[in-house]
C-alpha cells in the first residue's frame, strides 16, 4: 500500500465520557487545563510517489465506499453488523474538543464518516470512524498527533440506534483505541465491552484491530485506484 501505518493506543484503559456520536457536538477550545492545543507542522514523505497529485484530485471516499454493507466477514472466519453509520462534512462534531482544534487549524478536514459494529454475541461496540483530509499532510498531522496522545485526540464513539437493541456503554467506561493512515485518510477504531467491562482485553483488542485493518484496506484501495480484494 502506498501509505499505510499503524499506531496502537493505550490497549485498556478508562477514559473520558465519548459516548456521543457524530450527531452532539463537543464545543471546540483549548486543552486541558486551559492550556492551546499545539500547532503540528507535517512535511510530505519524502519517498511520495510522483501519481500522488493525481491521486488526491480524486473526491474523498463515500459512506457506502468506506462501509459497503450492513454484514461484515472476515478472513479468519469472525462476523461483526454494522448497526449505524452516520456522515457529516463538519468533522469537529466528531471529536475531541482538542482534535477538533487542531483540524480547524488548516480547515483540513473534508468529511467523516463513522460506523459502528458489534460481534455475533453482541456483546462488544466498536466504532471505525474516517477521517479524511484534503492533502497527505493534514492526514499526517492528525495521525502523529492522535498516535502520540491517543486520549486526548480522539474520535467519540456511536452510541447504539433504539432500534439495534444494544445497550448504552456507560460513561467513563474502558476502550481500546487503534489508528491507521492511508493515502489521505485517518482511519480509527474504538471498541469496547456494551456492559463497560473490563475484562476480555485480549478479544477486545483482536476485533478492534481486525475491524479497523478491514476499513482500512478498503479506504486505501480506494484512494489508490485500486480495486478492492
Amino acid at each position: 500500500m502506498l501509505v499505510v501505518a499503524l499506531a496502537a493506543g493505550t490497549a485498556l484503559y478508562a477514559g473520558a465520557d465519548d459516548g456521543a456520536g457524530p450527531a452532539a457536538a463537543p464545543p471546540t477550545g483549548a486543552g486541558p487545563g486551559g492550556a492551546a492545543v499545539p500547532s503540528v507542522e507535517a512535511a510530505l514523505p519524502s519517498g511520495a510517489p510522483s501519481a500522488l497529485p493525481s491521486l488526491l484530485a480524486r473526491p474523498v471516499i463515500r459512506p457506502e465506499q468506506a462501509f459497503p454493507g450492513q454484514h461484515v466477514r472476515l478472513e479468519d472466519g469472525s462476523r461483526y453488523a454494522r448497526v449505524d453509520l452516520a456522515t457529516t462534512p463538519d468533522c469537529a462534531r466528531g471529536m475531541s474538543p482538542q482534535l477538533a482544534e487542531l483540524i480547524e487549524q488548516s480547515d483540513a478536514c473534508l468529511r467523516l464518516t463513522a460506523a459502528l459494529f458489534t460481534d455475533v454475541d453482541r456483546r462488544s461496540q466498536v466504532t471505525v470512524t474516517v477521517l479524511s483530509f484534503r492533502r497527505v499532510e493534514d492526514a499526517s498531522r492528525v495521525f502523529a498527533m492522535a498516535s502520540m496522545d491517543p486520549v486526548t485526540y480522539q474520535v467519540v464513539s456511536l452510541d447504539p440506534p433504539p432500534e439495534a437493541g444494544l445497550p448504552t456503554v456507560p460513561p467513563g467506561s474502558a476502550g481500546v483505541f487503534r489508528r491507521l493512515m492511508t493515502v489521505r485518510s485517518v482511519v480509527f477504531a474504538n471498541g469496547q465491552w456494551g456492559d463497560g467491562a473490563e475484562t476480555r482485553e485480549a478479544q477486545l483488542t483482536r476485533q478492534t484491530e481486525d475491524l479497523l485493518r478491514h476499513v482500512s484496506d478498503g479506504v486505501a484501495a480506494y484512494e489508490q485506484g485500486e480495486p478492492r480484494a
